[in-house]
C-alpha cells in the first residue's frame, strides 16, 4: 500500500497526487504540498486563506457559497450555477465535492493539503480543468494521543480545535476531532449598531481504522460541519450620485469605509454531512482501493439588493423602474435554499513502491441530485411621488420564484501508466473515458406571492430538459530522473468540463439548452531538485493552457427595469501561460526561507458578454446588424429576409485580448522562519514573517476599468515559544502589519446603480484588509 520506509528520508513530503503514495520530489507535475505544521505556522484556518501559502491559488469571493470559487493559474469557474460543476475540484479524503458551494470549510486535524496545478481530469475527473485541492485529514494512530489548539484575536475572533486518537483493540483504532469558531463582524451596521460579516461554525469528524487482516484495511469516516454567517455584505467605496449619499448618510464611502446602513443584511448558512468507507487490500505488487461515499449538503442564503435602511418601500429618484411609473423602493428578498445529495463509488488498483512499471487503473460512478428553491420580491413606488427617502403609501410588490430539480449521473473508466524505458527515462500515458447524463426539471411561478405582480423578465414557465455526453481525455508525458534528488518532465493534457443546465430564476425550463462542454489542451514542463543535505529544494514549472468553448455566465440584467438575469453560455476561448517557482532554503539549523512565485498571463476572447455599466448607455446609438465590433459596446439587431426587425439585444460586447478576472499576473510570497534554542531544556523561541505580493487584478469578466484592484503587498509577523519536542506552544501574531487597505472584489452595487448612474462602487472587504493582532496556543499529548 505504501512505499518501503527506507525510500522516504526524514523531512521529505509524501503525497497521493497521482492516487498512489509517492515522494513529492518524484511526482512529474506541479504540486504544492502544505503540511499540517505549515498550516499552523501561518495560521491558515480555512480553504479561502490557503491562498497565502500557494501563489498560484486565488479565491474569488461572492455573496454566497455558491457564488464563490477558486482559481488556479487564473483558471476557475465563470459559471455559478448549481447544474454545473466547478473548474477547481476540492477532494477530501478521496471524496470529490459535488459542487463548488461545498468547497469552503474550516480546517481541523489536517495531515496535509495538496494543490495540483493545471488540468487533472485523467485521474480526478471532469471538474478539474483548473486543478485540484486535495485535502487529507489525519488517520487514527496505534498509540493514545491528542492535541488542542486555540486562537484569540481582535474583533472577537475565537477558534478552538482538538483531536483524540488511540487504539480500541489490537486491530481497531479511532480518531475524533472537532472545532468551534466564532469570528466577530468587522463592518458596523448603523441601522442597528451591530457588526456584520461575522461567522460561527463547528464541525465534528470521527474515524475508525480496522486492520481486518495483515493485508486488508478499512477506514470509516463520518464528518459533519455547520456554518452560519451574515456574510458577505459589501461596503460602498465610491459614490458620485448625490441621491445615494442622501440615502446612506452618515456613511462616508471610501476605501477606508467599514460602515453600512441596512435594515436587512446578507446571510449564508451551510450544513454538510459526509460519510465514506475506504478499503485497501494490499496484494504486494499493488493495492486495490475502494471508496464508497455519501454527501448531504444544505444551504440557505439571501442577498438583499437595495442595501438600504428601508423597512418599508421609499421614494428613490433615479432608481430602476419595475414597470411604467413604478420605481424600485425596497428590494430585500433575493435568496433561497439548496439541497444536495451525492452517492459516489471509486474502485482502483495502483502499483506499490518503486518499479519499472507504475500504474493506476480504476472506475468511478457518481449520482448527484440538487434541489433549488428561490424567491425574489421587490416593492415599487410611483415615480416622482414624494421626497427622497420618504415612505410611499401604496407600494406595488413584484415577485417570482422557482423550484428546480437537477440530476446528474456519470460513470468513468481511467488509467495512467509510467514506464521506465531505460535508466532514468520514463514515459507517461493516461486515458479517461467518461459518460454523463444530466437533466433539470423546474417551474417558475410569477407572481409568487398572492396579490403581487410578476417580476419583469420572470414570466411563468415549466418544463424538463435532458442531455448526455461521452468524452475521452488523457495525458501523455516524459520524465527523466537524473538522480533520486533531481528530475525534469514534460506533459500534454487534454481536459474536459462537462455540460450542464441552469437552475436559477432566469431559466426558461421549457426551452433551455445545456451549456456545452469546455475543453482544454495544456502543456507543462518542469524541473524538481533538492540537494542531498537538504540545504535547498526547488520546483520550477512552465505552462500554457488553451481553453475552448468557455463556459461563462453572461449578465443580461437591466438595471433600468430591476430585471436580474444571468444566462449561461459558451462564449469563446481563453489562455493562461506562465511560470511557477517554489523553493525552500535551509542555510543553518533552525533557519528556513520558503519562497513562491507565480507569473500567469491570461487572455480572453469571448462574444456576447455584457458591457461595463458605464458604457451601456452609449450602446443605444450603436445598433449593428452585421460586422460586429470588438471591445466596443453595441446592440445587436436581428432582421428577417425582408429587412424587418425581429429583435434588438441589450448592450453587448465581443471581447478580444481581455484578461480573466481574479487573475493577477504576478503573485509571490516569502516566508522566513527562525527557531532559536533557549538553554538545554528543549525550549525554543520562534520568529516568522510572511510577505505576500500581487500585481493589479481585474474583477469583471466584462473588462470593466472601474473594477480593478491595484497592486499591493501584505506583511504578517509572529513570535512565539515552543516546548520540548513541540509538546506545547504559544504564538503572538499580527496580520497585515502595515494596515494596507485592499478589496477582494468590486461591483456596481448601490441603492441606485443604473446605466445612467453607473459610478457608485461597492467592495467585498476581508478582515485581513485591517491590521489585527492575535495569540495562538496549544499542546500535544
Amino acid at each position: 500500500m505504501n512505499q518501503p520506509e527506507d525510500t522516504i528520508a526524514p523531512g521529505e513530503i509524501v503525497v497521493t497526487a497521482q492516487k498512489r503514495t509517492e515522494r513529492l520530489q518524484d511526482v512529474p507535475l506541479a504540486v504544492t504540498a502544505v503540511t499540517s505544521e505549515a498550516l499552523a505556522q501561518q495560521n491558515i484556518n480555512d480553504t479561502s486563506s490557503l491562498t497565502r501559502a500557494v501563489p498560484s491559488l486565488q479565491f474569488q469571493p461572492g455573496a454566497t457559497s455558491n457564488g464563490s470559487g477558486f482559481r488556479i493559474r487564473g483558471i476557475g469557474t465563470q459559471l455559478f450555477s448549481l447544474g454545473v460543476e466547478a473548474s477547481v475540484s476540492v477532494v477530501v479524503d478521496g471524496v470529490v465535492a459535488a459542487r463548488q458551494a461545498q468547497s469552503f470549510a474550516d480546517f481541523a486535524d489536517i495531515e496535509r493539503i495538496e494543490v495540483l496545478r493545471g488540468p487533472q481530469g485523467t485521474l480526478f475527473g471532469k471538474n478539474a480543468t483548473g486543478g485540484v485541492i486535495n485535502i487529507v485529514t489525519a488517520r487514527p494512530k496505534d498509540s493514545f494521543g491528542g492535541s488542542f489548539d486555540t486562537t484569540v484575536a481582535e474583533q472577537d475572533e475565537y477558534r478552538i480545535k482538538g483531536t483524540v486518537t488511540g487504539p480500541i483493540t489490537d486491530t481497531l483504532k479511532a480518531r475524533v476531532s472537532g472545532y468551534y469558531n466564532s469570528v466577530g463582524g468587522y463592518i458596523r451596521n448603523l441601522a442597528n449598531g451591530k457588526d456584520v460579516n461575522e461567522a460561527e461554525g463547528w464541525g465534528l469528524r470521527g474515524k475508525l481504522d480496522w486492520q481486518a487482516t495483515p493485508d486488508l484495511n478499512f477506514l470509516l469516516t463520518a464528518d459533519y460541519r455547520k456554518s452560519d454567517t451574515d456574510c458577505c455584505n459589501t461596503v460602498l467605496v465610491s459614490v458620485q450620485n448625490p441621491n445615494t449619499l442622501t440615502l446612506i448618510a452618515p456613511v462616508t464611502p471610501s476605501i477606508n469605509n467599514r460602515q453600512i446602513k441596512e435594515d436587512v443584511v446578507s446571510f449564508n448558512n451551510d450544513r454538510q454531512f459526509q460519510a465514506s468507507l475506504e478499503a485497501n487490500w494490499d496484494l504486494g505488487p499493488a493495492t486495490v482501493t475502494s471508496i464508497t461515499a455519501y454527501q448531504k449538503y444544505k444551504n440557505i442564503a439571501n442577498n438583499p439588493v437595495d442595501k438600504l435602511n428601508n423597512p418599508t418601500a421609499i421614494f428613490i429618484p433615479g432608481n430602476g423602474a419595475l414597470a411604467a411609473g413604478l420605481t424600485i423602493g425596497k428590494f430585500d428578498q433575493n435568496g433561497g435554499t439548496v439541497d444536495l445529495d451525492q452517492f459516489s463509488q471509486e474502485l482502483r488498483i495502483a502499483s506499490n513502491g518503486e518499479r519499472d512499471l507504475g500504474y493506476v487503473f480504476g472506475v468511478f460512478y457518481s449520482d448527484v441530485t440538487v434541489d433549488r428553491d428561490f424567491l425574489r420580491a421587490a416593492s415599487a413606488c410611483p415615480t416622482g411621488g414624494g421626497a427622497i427617502g420618504t415612505a410611499c403609501a401604496s407600494p406595488v410588490t413584484f415577485s417570482s420564484s422557482l423550484t428546480a430539480h437537477n440530476k446528474t449521473e456519470s460513470i468513468a473508466g481511467f488509467g495512467q501508466v509510467e514506464w521506465r524505458v531505460a535508466g532514468g527515462l520514463k514515459l507517461i500515458g493516461g486515458l479517461r473515458v467518461q459518460h454523463e447524463s444530466t437533466s433539470v426539471e423546474g417551474t417558475r411561478t410569477a407572481p409568487a406571492i398572492a396579490g403581487t405582480t410578476a417580476f419583469p423578465g420572470n414570466a411563468p414557465n415549466t418544463g424538463k430538459r435532458s442531455a448526455s455526453d461521452t468524452a475521452v481525455t488523457g495525458k501523455a508525458g516524459v520524465q527523466y530522473e537524473f538522480s533520486r534528488n533531481a528530475q525534469v518532465y514534460a506533459s500534454y493534457t487534454r481536459g474536459y468540463k462537462g455540460l450542464g443546465f441552469n437552475t436559477e430564476l432566469a431559466t426558461n425550463f421549457a426551452t433551455q439548452d445545456p451549456v456545452q462542454p469546455e475543453h482544454v489542451n495544456a502543456y507543462e514542463v518542469g524541473l524538481k531538485g533538492r540537494t542531498a543535505d537538504g540545504l535547498l529544494s526547488v520546483a520550477l514549472a512552465g505552462f500554457i493552457a488553451d481553453y475552448t468553448d468557455l463556459q461563462v455566465l453572461a449578465n443580461r440584467s437591466d438595471p433600468s427595469t430591476g430585471q436580474i438575469a444571468f444566462v449561461q453560455t459558451n462564449a469563446g476561448s481563453s489562455q493562461t501561460k506562465g511560470i511557477e517557482l517554489e523553493a525552500t532554503l535551509n542555510p543553518v539549523d533552525g533557519f528556513s526561507v520558503n519562497f513562491g512565485l507565480t507569473y500567469a498571463k491570461t487572455k480572453l476572447d469571448a462574444d456576447g458578454l455584457s458591457c461595463p455599466l458605464q458604457f451601456q448607455a452609449a450602446a443605444a446609438t450603436n445598433i449593428v446588424t452585421s460586422n460586429f465590433p470588438v471591445n466596443t459596446c453595441y446592440r445587436k439587431r436581428t432582421l428577417d429576409a425582408n429587412g424587418n426587425i425581429l429583435a434588438t439585444s441589450g448592450a453587448l460586447q465581443d471581447v478580444r485580448g481581455g484578461e480573466l478576472p481574479f487573475s493577477p499576473k504576478l503573485r509571490l510570497n516569502v516566508s522566513p522562519r527562525y527557531e532559536m534554542p533557549l538553554g538545554d531544556g528543549g525550549m525554543s523561541a520562534v520568529f516568522q514573517a510572511g510577505v505576500n505580493y500581487q500585481s493589479k487584478q481585474q474583477f469583471a469578466l466584462e473588462q470593466d476599468p472601474l473594477l480593478v484592484q491595484k497592486a499591493y503587498a501584505l506583511v504578517d509577523a509572529s513570535i512565539g515559544l515552543k516546548g520540548p519536542e513541540g509538546r506545547w506552544y504559544v504564538t503572538g501574531y499580527v496580520r497585515n502589519l502595515f494596515d494596507k487597505r485592499f478589496v477582494t472584489s468590486l461591483v456596481h452595487s448601490s441603492p441606485i446603480s443604473t446605466a445612467a448612474l453607473p459610478f457608485d462602487l461597492a467592495a467585498f472587504i476581508s478582515k485581513e484588509s485591517n491590521r489585527f493582532f492575535g495569540v495562538n496556543f496549544g499542546a500535544k499529548f
